[in-house]
């Protein structure tokens, strides 16, 4: 149990739940029920052994902290996952409530052994040892074969180090779902262009040759997609994005709408995982909380590309 105050506030709650969920307890000394609650809270963050770390916010001194998580009455508990408020209950609940409000948010034991994997399979991953990193994916993915991040992560790596059959078994029962996730369909399209790559002829062509094959004939569009793969499977994005656009601003609706698929599949790829912690507003914390002065934002170059490839899908696309 952690006393918390505006000082630590981001350290010990906001950071704090990016790795352990954290359950705050605003309570007060006037407050009888708070009295019954403090020590059950206690018992189960003992129970519980790790699973979440209780907080404490006396809500009398610390007024600023109550007021932006809309306190209105004590105790109230909220939950924190991630650097969001996810859940939360008012009032002494008995023991048996609180657990099934804990058992609804907080990682079973094969949830936490998951996660385990995958945080090691990251740090393989930096340390250049990719294969040990799928073995640990793998792992992962066998103890919590629903989390969609392992598998996107250990599906994009199988890609990367040239275990196309691997990745298009482990991608497959994403493939089926409806709504289909894009991120996983953007996986489908790159594991297709490197599919294309070992299977086609064309794939032996330089860009020269395919040049030449389109000069004949701007709407041979079976070749520009043909040279689009080839560039994606060398991961020339931007020129691959270029030949889909000469596909989509002569017929939008070719084949299926194959050639604006695979351009929205790229922009996916590129995109960059959202940070961990993503503040609510400028100038405020991910809880809510007013900070003192305002970071410069520099516009990252990949975004900045990204952002720009998007305007030309939307100008080709009116």
């Amino acid at each position: 149990m952690i006393d918390v105050t505006m000082a630590n506030f981001e350290t010990d709650v906001i950071a704090a739940s990016q790795t352990t969920p954290v359950l705050v307890d605003f309570w007060a000394d006037w407050c009888g029920p708070c009295k019954s609650l403090g020590p059950l809270l206690e018992k189960l963050e003992t129970a519980y052994e790790g699973r979440f770390t209780l907080v404490k916010i006396n809500a009398d001194t610390e007024q600023q902290l109550a007021g932006a998580f809309g306190v209105k009455s004590l105790p109230t508990c909220i939950l924190l996952m991630g650097g969001r408020p996810v859940d939360g209950f008012m009032g002494a609940l008995p023991e048996g409530k609180v657990r099934e409000f804990l058992d609804k948010h907080l990682p079973s034991d094969s949830d936490l052994a998951a996660q385990a994997d995958a945080q090691e399979a990251e740090q393989l991953i930096h340390a250049g040892d990719a294969h040990a990193a799928i073995a640990k994916l793998q792992e992962a993915l066998s103890l919590n074969t629903t989390d969609d991040e392992t598998r996107y992560n250990l599906v994009k790596l199988l890609i990367s180090v040239g275990e196309l059959e691997e990745a298009e078994a482990t991608l497959h029962p994403k493939l089926s779902e409806i709504p289909l996730q894009l991120r996983f369909d953007a996986l489908n399209y790159w594991l297709q262009a490197l599919q294309f790559v070992s299977t086609d002829p064309r794939a032996e062509w330089t860009f020269e040759q395919f040049d030449a094959a389109i000069a004949q004939n701007k709407r041979d569009f079976d070749t520009r997609l043909a040279k689009a793969r080839v560039l994606i499977a060398a991961e020339l994005f931007e020129n691959a994005m270029e030949e889909l656009l000469e596909i989509i601003m002569r017929d939008k609706t070719w084949n299926n709408e194959v050639a604006r698929k695979t351009y929205v599949a790229i922009l996916e790829l590129l995109t960059p995982p959202k940070p961990k912690t993503e503040n609510a507003a400028v100038g405020k914390t991910a809880g809510g909380i007013e900070l003192t002065g305002k970071a410069a934002v520099q516009e990252d170059p990949v975004l900045e590309m990204i952002s720009r490839y998007r305007r030309k899908l939307s100008m080709a696309l009116n």
